[in-house]
């Protein structure tokens, strides 16, 4: 910096006597052309001041030039000295700054219960953000005495209402029994292509009015809605477990997540990507079972919890209260605030499937008698096998877990694999070693 200042004063100082030699050789050659030699004399005395004058203003502007780079040198300087702190303190910022969470709604199917009261107050007792998860109420039937208990809700809820409450054509082997799937499945389709088309979001968790919600239902699918973005071998977030009855999971790993092969339904969260898959094909009825096609699932799993974040408290809908008294009162609703956003879920990822069937695999094999019984030594986990889907059936139906399949998939299953707790001991009812996939054909 030194050596550049020197070289432009330098500069300076030849420019001016450049200048000057110019302007008296001018002079002393003839002067001016038109002027007499009194003139060019006079003007030469005249113009000798005005050159000084010159060359001062151009040295105080060089001085005053030099001042300024001089102060802006000293300024970089200190900024290169506080640099490495200020790096520092960026970075501790940037670790303390929290990435804003995407927008998550939560749909309501609603119809004809009075009871969606429930449903909706345990959702907004737990709601940490309005912003971050805005309610939408989608009501069918235009039954008056719930629309008017949505409607108490406010500003608290968007309030849809399906505009169309005509019945719908049936196919000629289905009785009047099932014009309540039809209309359902005509529902969904409405109020999901409002939640994305209509209102732009990109995500959505579906609920319906006879579900109630865990303390951390909203904290559960924050945390996995990143996995669902980025993983594709995964198409649905779900907050039910099928086997979630008393006893039959672990009540001390309430954070204990797994995959499905299984829809489950019952409080699920699905991605715009996949409603613009499924719109264009969806179902006159029957959805969920719909879902669960092969060509629908495409070799995709959801995650579930090893404990529900809901539970289903309508005895009596659609489907008539089918399982209801059998399995769906029993289950276990989870109480116990998990914080999943400052958990690891890496395991759930692409990579668990080898590493579940290494610890499936691995376990020992016990008999039916030995469970059943209570008769197992050792902490566990145990593998119970099974033949074939009549076997499974059996063992299953025994057991107290449920039996049913759709299209070859147990419930809750995952590469052919029912996991749950016996007695306190994890039991893996699995099919023998080198299973090759489904039969869709059974169930």
């Amino acid at each position: 910096m030194l050596r550049k200042r020197g070289l432009f004063r330098t500069f300076l100082l030849v420019t001016c006597v450049a200048i000057l030699v110019l302007l008296f050789w001018g002079i002393a050659v003839g002067g001016r052309p038109g002027q007499t030699d009194r003139e060019q004399q006079r003007g030469q005395l005249d113009e000798t001041p005005s050159v000084r004058d010159v060359v001062a203003d151009i040295l105080r502007s060089a001085d005053t030039f030099e001042r300024e780079l001089d102060l802006q040198r000293k300024i970089i300087q200190r900024i290169q000295t506080h640099l490495p702190r200020l790096k520092v303190l960026a970075g501790r910022t940037g670790q303390r700054s929290v990435p804003r969470p995407d927008v998550i709604p939560i749909l309501v199917i609603a119809c004809n219960r009075v009871t969606v009261k429930r449903c909706l107050d345990a959702l907004l007792q737990y709601r940490p953000s309005a912003e971050l998860n805005p309610i939408i109420v989608s009501q069918d039937c235009g039954h008056a005495e719930t629309a008017k208990v949505i409607a108490s809700y406010g500003d608290q809820v968007t309030f849809l209402k399906h505009p169309d409450l005509t019945d719908v054509a049936m196919e000629p082997q289905h009785g009047t029994f099932f014009q309540g799937y039809y209309k359902l499945a005509r529902h969904y389709r409405w109020a999901l292509n409002q939640v994305f088309k209509t209102l732009s979001h990109s995500s959505v968790v579906i609920v319906e009015d006879d579900l109630e919600v865990a303390p951390d239902f909203f904290e559960y699918f924050q945390a996995l809605h990143p996995i669902l973005k980025s993983d594709p071998s995964l198409w649905c977030v779900s907050a039910w477990n099928d086997n979630g009855m008393h006893g039959f999971v672990d009540a001390a790993k309430a954070e204990l997540l797994h995959r499905s092969d299984f829809f489950p339904g019952l409080g699920w969260m699905m991605l715009r990507e996949l409603w613009d898959e499924v719109e264009p094909k969806w179902p006159t009825a029957f959805w969920d079972d719909w879902m669960r096609r092969p060509e629908q699932r495409r070799d995709r799993a959801c995650i579930r919890p090893e404990i529900s974040r809901t539970f289903t408290f309508g005895e009596y809908g659609v489907s008539q209260g089918e399982f209801y008294h059998k399995y769906l009162r029993h289950m276990k609703l989870n109480s116990r605030y998990v914080p999943f956003t400052k958990l690891d879920h890496s395991y759930l990822k692409e990579r668990y499937g080898d590493e579940f069937k290494n610890k499936v695999y691995s376990a020992p094999v016990v008999s039916y008698e030995e469970v059943k019984q209570g008769k197992l030594s050792g902490s566990g986990p145990f593998r119970l096998q099974y033949s074939n889907m009549d076997s499974f059936m059996g063992l299953a139906q025994n057991l107290g877990i449920m039996d049913d399949l759709k299209y070859g998939v147990p419930r809750a299953a995952y590469r052919g694999v029912v996991t749950f707790m016996s007695r306190g001991k994890r039991i893996y009812l699995a099919p023998p070693l080198g299973w090759t996939g489904y039969d869709s054909s059974q169930g």
